[in-house]
């Protein structure tokens, strides 16, 4: 076990490594310069060429693409991820404030769609072919089917606009003293969004994973001993339907950092999501490669946390050493 945790760490920093070179050259050869986003169009048409060289220069953009890509490699391996050209402050710090936003909404939504998801796809599993589980099937789908964003926009106008129930966005009330409850209240309507879609696809494969469990045989053989349904369905069918589970468990985080840039966008919540839409919009180069790498460096995480589990899951998996 301890081999194979080794030798997967070790296979992140090549995956890190081409995951950096092709985002870099898409990001550089991108129509666009920060020094355009940065300076009035009028005044940019005044600047002289050598103004504009000495400018670009000041940026760095001056330099070849992969003598650019070296120069950040370099400083990022080192943990120094750069300056932010529009914020004027080191990326590592605006991501981490950003990253401190987006993770209490990515965790509400994270909990709210597997307790939901799962919990569903039993009730669906266990009265297949029902009314219930109908109109449960048509619940998955259309989380599917509705865009992420088009949901957020419902929810803003029935919960936080017709019934004034919550705020619409940000991440606290202004004028009010910050407080657990403020803060929960800007979480809950963006997390709900993000667990949306999310819900839907856990409800689905709950349950087609326990309808093809709850028909195999050492399930009727544990119901011919007598053992309560509660348990031969919770003990011993649940934890064999796990694995498609915990697989897409541990694909949600890209996922959810990808929902996370329209989601915040739409409520205005100034997580990792909507940094990385302003930093593209702004062109700024450091800031989107810091965003980059942190989501790569989550996602790689979480799938080999996926994959560890699987042994928690079913203890026939084991991972042979050497």
């Amino acid at each position: 076990m301890s081999t194979y945790i080794l030798r997967r760490i070790l296979l992140v920093f090549p995956l890190l490594l081409g995951v950096t070179i092709i985002n870099y050259t898409i990001f550089a050869l991108a129509p666009g310069d920060p020094l355009s986003a940065m300076i009035d169009p009028l005044e940019l048409n005044s600047m002289t060429e050598e103004d504009v060289r000495e400018a670009k220069e000041a940026l760095g953009l001056n330099k070849p693409i992969p003598v650019r890509y070296l120069l950040w490699l370099s400083q990022a391996i080192r943990g120094n991820l750069g300056y932010s050209i529009w914020f004027n402050t080191p990326v590592f710090d605006v991501m981490l404030r950003a990253l401190g936003n987006s993770m209490p909404v990515m965790i509400f939504a994270l909990m709210t769609s597997t307790i939901a998801g799962i919990a569903l796809g039993i009730v669906s599993a266990l009265k297949p072919y029902s009314l219930l589980d109908s109109v449960l099937t048509t619940f998955a789908f259309a989380g599917v089917a509705v865009p992420g964003f088009f949901f957020a926009l419902l929810l803003i106008y029935a919960v936080a606009i017709r019934m004034d129930l919550l705020p619409t966005g940000g991440v606290t009330t202004p004028g009010l003293e910050p407080s657990f409850g403020d803060r929960l209240a800007h979480i809950i309507l963006p997390g709900l969004a993000l667990a949306y879609e999310t819900t839907g696809s856990l409800l689905r494969y709950t349950r087609s994973s326990l309808l093809e469990v709850l028909s195999q045989d050492y399930m009727t053989t544990a119901r011919a001993k007598g053992l309560v349904e509660r348990i031969v369905v919770l003990r011993h069918g649940l934890r064999n339907a796990l694995l498609p589970i915990i697989t897409i468990l541990g694909l949600r985080l890209p996922f959810l950092f990808g929902g996370a840039v329209l989601i915040e966008t739409v409520f205005n919540y100034p997580g990792v999501g909507l940094t990385m839409v302003q930093a593209a919009n702004m062109r700024d180069y450091p800031l989107m490669m810091g965003g980059v790498l942190l989501t790569a460096i989550l996602v790689l995480l979480s799938n080999l946390i996926a994959d560890l589990f699987y042994t928690v899951a079913d203890p026939r998996i084991r991972y042979e050493e050497g």
